[in-house]
C-alpha cells in the first residue's frame, strides 16, 4: 500500500512514530510534512493529503494534529474523502469496515500506547458493503 501522511507541528513528533510503524510494516509512504516544529497551519497540509487520496495516488492517508478534530474537518472538504478521527481499535475498525473510511486521523495528545494498534486496526480492516455500501454513497451524494 503507499500512504499519504501529514501533520501540523503539534503532531511532528507522533507522525515520526506512525512513519516507523508504516514502515515496519512493509508499506511506502510520502510525508507531506511539516518537518519542523515551527508552527503551520493544519488545513494546508490536510488539503495536500487528501487531495493525493482524493487522485487515487495513495491508497490512504494518516492525518496528525493535537486532537485530530481540525484535520479530520479539514480532510473532509476534499471531495471523495471520508477521514475519520479514531483513538481506539474499535474505531479504526469501524472507520473502515462501516464507512470505508480512506483516511485515518489521529490525535497528538492522549499518548503513544494505542496508536500502533489503531494504525493496524485501521490498515487491516475491509469494507463490508453490503447496508454500509448505500449509506456511503448516501455520503457520497451529499459531496455534490
Amino acid at each position: 500500500m503507499r500512504i499519504a501522511i501529514g501533520c501540523d507541528h503539534m503532531g511532528l513528533e507522533l507522525k515520526q512514530l506512525v512513519i516507523k510503524l508504516v514502515a515496519d510494516s512493509g508499506h511506502s509512504y510520502e510525508d507531506f510534512g511539516c518537518y519542523t516544529a515551527d508552527p503551520v497551519d493544519y488545513p494546508d497540509i490536510a488539503k495536500k493529503v487528501a487531495e493525493a487520496v482524493a487522485r487515487g495516488d495513495f491508497e490512504f492517508g494518516i492525518l496528525i494534529c493535537h486532537t485530530g478534530i481540525g484535520m479530520s474537518i479539514a480532510a473532509n472538504k476534499v471531495k471523495g474523502i471520508r477521514a475519520a478521527l479514531c483513538r481506539d481499535v474499535f474505531s479504526a475498525h469501524r472507520a473502515r469496515e462501516h464507512n470505508d473510511a480512506n483516511i485515518l486521523c489521529l490525535a497528538a495528545v492522549g499518548g503513544t500506547d494505542a496508536v500502533r494498534d489503531v494504525v493496524e486496526a485501521f490498515f487491516t480492516s475491509q469494507f463490508e458493503g453490503g447496508r454500509h455500501l448505500r449509506r456511503v454513497n448516501k455520503i457520497r451524494a451529499m459531496e455534490g
